[in-house]
């Protein structure tokens, strides 16, 4: 699936419309370059997920926590040099707690994930425009 946004509120309504269709334990892996829109999408899905309180890029703390109906654990893998990394700080603690975890520079972490990981790769291809390319696992219907 394909989409266009032409504002980070557009990018974020549709992080909200595609939050309505995770489930609890879902893995979302976000691909794109500094700047695209990542944490503008996350933002966007920690609404969708009823979480209130305010979303921001979790660069240096590597994963921020933000706890609602379904609780959403938000990953920066830029620092990280591999996924070995990302199972000494507790990776699979987080996939077990039935929260959703969205990971921003999911290149560096690849081999982290199940199989029945959602991919959503961000293209800036404006100044304010996005191309945005959803993949979800074979056979699961996401918007």
């Amino acid at each position: 699936m394909e989409f266009v946004t032409t504002s980070e509120q557009e990018t974020a309504a549709l992080g909200a419309r595609l939050a309505e269709r995770l489930r609890p334990g879902d893995v979302v892996a976000l691909y794109g370059y500094l700047g695209a829109g990542k944490t503008a999408l996350v933002r966007g899905m920690a609404r969708g997920l009823g979480i209130r309180t305010g979303v921001s890029s979790p660069t240096f703390t590597i994963v921020n926590e933000y706890l609602g109906p379904t609780p959403l654990f938000h990953f920066d893998m830029y620092r990280l040099a591999g996924a070995e990394e990302l199972f000494e700080i507790g990776w699979e603690d987080y996939l077990l707690r039935g929260g959703i975890c969205v990971v921003e520079w999911s290149e560096n972490v690849e081999e982290a994930f199940p199989p029945e990981t959602i991919r959503i790769a961000i293209e800036k291809t404006g100044e304010d425009t996005r191309r945005i390319r959803v993949t979800p696992p074979e056979g699961r219907e996401l918007l």
